[in-house]
């Protein structure tokens, strides 16, 4: 079994998966016209949402925990939101803020919200304190909408929220409310203001980048129509939570644009998942980051081959797993794609092949960068060089009038993310961040955060390589790795935080013949801290900076490991150590 990404893709490997992808081909092209939406095309979300509702009124189009909403009957309620909300003073251009855990009211309070032609400010529920006085900040919403059970966040405020509408309320009022599609809705232009998104805030306080309805359409036809290619009979069933992109954009055009049907799974629970799947006739889900994973960790349960999931997507899956993830829970599609919340390109795995982010039809590059900066590095005539077919480099997105760059709230960081002068004198590109292996045909595959790669002994290194090893350990649960400074050593060493299963014991000498046997030597952890749990963001992203701020050092909670060489394995950090690394004498390979 290939346990890495691919390094390229050719004509063959595209070939091969035309037969199955036949009889949709009708759906793919009634989807693919919107790829041709223009900023001031008369397009928008609760447009799309209400046309497919007045197609197929009476077909299921939401569930959650046992009850079910028609499309038709779901319009008329987001209609009856969005007239109390318009009572309330909420108009187009407006930002409303949403402060709500995963339950339908929240659905159709967003959809009010962008029927209306408003922004949908969607606020992280797990925030507190000055993070979330911070994000409350960036909206400088007119309105905002908190549901009862957030209502210990907002003690958390140093300052009360003016405008708040509660969800009981906002729900009662709407009751007797008129349930006509507001007419306001069929005026408003792609261009214009959907959502509000929260960066995850691995690094920093959160950044609220802006989600038009133009690149919502996109996602729409690109994602929904083209790679994931739902159909009337299925049900797509959405965990994540209703804050985030993957939920919001990605599930919900998805099931808009096959008229399908939206599980909303209320939290993710790895020991439930399957049964909620089960229970809500669910043919595909959505995942993000670690949730394959966590799922592959349980016990073998009859549930795991009891459901009706022929089809997987998201973004995340690593290599490693692909297989293993497939095989185990008999997913016959696994849909990949690659994304970020303020990006203004995708690329989705269309054509099903194995351990791809799938493929773009807009305008990138993958080229050289500069490990100091961590930027895009120029040649001696100021032009950025492309690198080959089978390399990684960095991924810029260019910015066009068709696949602009919607920036964030704040403008300086919105510039900070751009490359100018590219290629030739006034292209402009949109600096992803990301390393990534051009693998040919328009495809790409995730190699790692450019923040979170790191230079050891003259060789980068990539997390997300090294992560993958550790699945090789059967005592390890999860591991977290990054690279940490060394008094007198170049680069930074790699550093690893992980976590044992239960009643397991950490044997150094089987961590690094493992190691050894799946990475190079400079890629192997110098360092190996056992942790009883690791944090992570509500969408499944390590929080590194607080490892790599604690460094090496000793604490009263965690292990602490250091490699002695290939033939000792990992041993308890000792005195000493640092020197003998920065001197060249440890680890002894």
């Amino acid at each position: 079994m290939n346990n890495d990404a691919r390094s390229t893709i050719g004509l063959l490997d595209l070939a091969r998966s035309l037969p199955g992808m036949t009889t949709q081909l009708p759906g793919m092209a009634r989807n693919a016209i919107h790829m041709l939406v223009e900023s001031d095309s008369q397009a928008s979300i609760g447009l799309f949402f209400q046309r497919a509702a007045a197609k197929h009124p009476d077909r299921p189009f939401l569930r959650f925990e046992g009850r079910e909403y028609r499309w038709g009957e779901a319009n008329s309620e987001v209609n009856r939101y969005a007239a109390v909300l318009s009572e309330r003073g909420v108009k187009r251009g407006d930002v409303v803020g949403i402060l709500m855990a995963n339950r339908p009211e929240a659905l159709f309070t967003v959809l009010a919200v962008v029927k209306l032609g408003a922004t949908a400010g969607l606020l992280n529920h797990n925030q507190r304190d000055t993070v979330l006085q911070h994000s409350f900040g960036l909206l400088d919403s007119a309105l905002d909408v908190i549901g009862e059970e957030c209502a210990e966040a907002l003690d958390t405020l140093a300052e009360l929220r003016p405008g708040v509408l509660w969800s009981k309320d906002l729900a009662e009022a709407a009751r007797t409310a008129n349930d006509a599609n507001p007419p306001v809705c069929e005026q408003i232009r792609a261009h214009e203001r959907a959502y509000l998104i929260f960066t995850s805030g691995t690094t920093g306080l959160p950044k609220a980048s802006v989600m038009t309805h133009l690149r919502w359409t996109k996602s729409m036809a690109g994602i929904g129509g083209l790679g994931v290619r739902l159909n009337g009979g299925d049900t797509l069933y959405c965990c994540l939570p209703l804050y985030h992109n993957n939920a919001l954009t990605v599930a919900l055009s998805s099931v808009i644009a096959g008229g399908a049907t939206l599980a909303l799974g209320r939290k993710f629970s790895a020991s439930r998942f399957w049964e909620e799947a089960i229970a809500s006739q669910a043919t595909a889900f959505i995942y993000i980051g670690e949730l394959c994973r966590y799922l592959l960790n349980q016990p073998a349960r009859r549930t795991d081959r009891q459901h009706r999931v022929r089809l997987a997507v998201g973004n995340g899956l690593r290599p490693e797993i692909w297989d293993e993830f497939r095989n185990r829970f008999g997913i016959k599609r696994i849909v990949e794609f690659y994304g970020a919340s303020e990006g203004n390109v995708a690329f989705i795995n269309a054509f099903s092949l194995d351990r791809t982010a799938g493929f773009t039809p807009l305008a990138f590059a993958v080229v050289e960068y500069d490990d100091a900066t961590g930027k895009a590095k120029r040649a001696a005539d100021g032009k950025l060089r492309r690198v080959r077919t089978g390399d990684v480099g960095l991924l810029l997105a260019k910015v066009t009038k068709s696949s602009p760059f919607d920036g964030y709230t704040d403008s300086a960081a919105t510039e900070s993310k751009l490359v100018r002068d590219g290629f030739t004198t006034g292209d402009c590109w949109f600096d992803t961040g990301d390393l990534v292996r051009k693998q040919g045909w328009g495809h790409i595959a995730f190699v790692d955060r450019l923040g979170d790669t790191f230079r050891w002994k003259g060789e980068n290194v990539a997390t997300t390589q090294v992560e993958g090893a550790f699945d090789g350990i059967d005592a390890v649960v999860q591991a977290v790795v990054y690279g940490v400074q060394v008094p007198g050593a170049d680069g930074k060493a790699g550093m690893a935080a992980i976590t044992l299963a239960p009643d397991a014991v950490f044997d150094g000498k089987v961590a690094a013949k493992t190691l050894y046997d799946r990475l190079p030597g400079y890629a192997v952890p110098l360092f190996i801290r056992v942790v009883p749990e690791l944090e992570q963001t509500s969408t499944f992203k390590s929080r590194k900076v607080e490892l790599r701020d604690q460094g090496y050092t000793a604490d009263d909670n965690s292990t602490l490991y250091v490699l002695s060489g290939r033939a000792e394995g990992y041993v308890p950090f000792y005195d000493g150590y640092i020197e003998e690394v920065a001197a060249g004498q440890a680890p002894r390979n």
